[in-house]
Parts: C-alpha cells; structure tokens; sequence
C-alpha cells in the first residue's frame, strides 16, 4: 500500500537540467575550465557540496568548492527571477497527488532553489517533506535524500514511491527501497536505469493516484 509519494524537482516538475548545464559550463568557459561533454551526466544527482568539488577539481576552476557553488546557485536563482520553467502539467499533477497521499520532495538542488520554486508556484504548503542533498551525507544515486524524506514524513520508505527521471535518481529511490515512477528526461534520458522503475511513464500529465498504485 503507498503511504505518500516523494518527488524529485529538477526533471520532474521543472525543466532546469539544461539551465543547470548551461549555468555551470559558462562558469567552466569563465574561469578556464576544462569543460567536456560528459560533465553534466556526471554531476546529475550530486549533492552541492559534491558538484562544486568536481568543478574545482576535475573541471579545474581555481576558486573554492564553496564559492563555485555560491556563484552558481546566485545564477541559478536568476535564470528563476521570472518564473522556474515549469514542466507542462507539473503543477496540476502535484495538486491531483496531494488529494490522495502525503506528498515530500527529495531534490539535489540547494535549500534555497527548492524553497524559490515550490514557493513560485504555489506548491511549498503541499509538500509535508522536503530535502535537499546538501542537507545528507551523499547525493544521488546514493539513497540518502530518500532515506531522509521518508524519516521526515514518518514512513518506511517501503510505503513510498519516488517520481524520477534520471538515471542517478532512479538507483537513488530504488537503492532507498522505494518503488518509483520514471518520467525520463529528454534533454537527458536515464539510460538503462529506466528499465529499473517500476513503472515509467511518457509525461507527467500522465501521473495520476491511479499510476501511482499500479507503479507498487
């Protein structure tokens, strides 16, 4: 029996992997980086703390993981100044969920962009949960941000089911032992980790109480 659904934010309800690439490879450009194309499939998922030490050390900017990451969140939360870019049908699927189930939210971005977007959208009050990576020990596809969100609403994770689109937040949920739903993402697909969802649907318009059942 599902208990309560725990969505994922980036991918899920607002197209911002690409905003996230273009934002941390003009940093890369900026500073001198060694940008390569696999950079943002790699940080998919990290938490911030792990992000920013990637960019210091593998990317190769000079400044302190601290100060990337205070840089790009700062961008982050300009490129949202006019409104996050909320996937079609996101909005409305979040309220259609919250009529039937204890709703949380599990998310690699940082404190403030979570609060930002759920607040723009008049959503925050929905979600009796939230976490964000920097907030646990290890991000994505660790189960740690699940494992948490499922101890902040009071459940077994076993009760819950993860909405994802990436392949780093599918094994997350799986790995915290939570049924999940994959929504893939299209600018970035999960890959083979699609086939581990336990129900994987073409859009979130198509997320329902009833889906939410049959993805147990």
């Amino acid at each position: 029996m599902t208990s309560a659904v725990v969505f994922d934010l980036d991918g899920v309800l607002v197209d911002s992997e690409q905003v996230w690439d273009g934002v941390r490879e003009e940093l890369a450009h900026e500073r001198g980086g060694r940008w390569h194309s696999g950079a943002q499939r790699d940080m998919m998922g990290m938490s911030s703390p792990e992000w920013s030490r990637y960019m210091h050390e593998r990317i190769g900017l000079t400044e302190a993981p601290e100060e990337i990451n205070r840089i790009v969140v700062e961008r982050m939360l300009e490129r949202y100044a006019d409104g996050p870019p909320w996937i079609e049908g996101a909005l409305a699927a979040v309220h259609r969920l919250a009529a039937g189930f204890p709703l949380g939210l599990a998310s690699s971005s940082n404190r403030e962009l979570i609060e930002t977007v759920l607040e723009a959208g008049g959503i925050a009050g929905l979600f009796r949960a939230t976490v964000s990576s920097e907030e646990v020990a290890l991000g994505k596809p660790a189960p740690d941000v699940y494992l948490e969100a499922a101890r902040r609403l009071g459940l077994d994770p076993a009760a819950c089911v993860a909405i994802e689109d990436s392949h780093n937040g599918i094994r997350s949920a799986k790995g915290a032992g939570m049924a999940c739903i994959a929504i893939p993402n299209a600018h970035f697909p999960p890959g083979e980790a699609a086939a581990e969802a336990d129900l994987r649907l073409s859009s979130i318009t198509e997320l329902s109480v009833a889906a939410v059942t049959l993805g147990r």
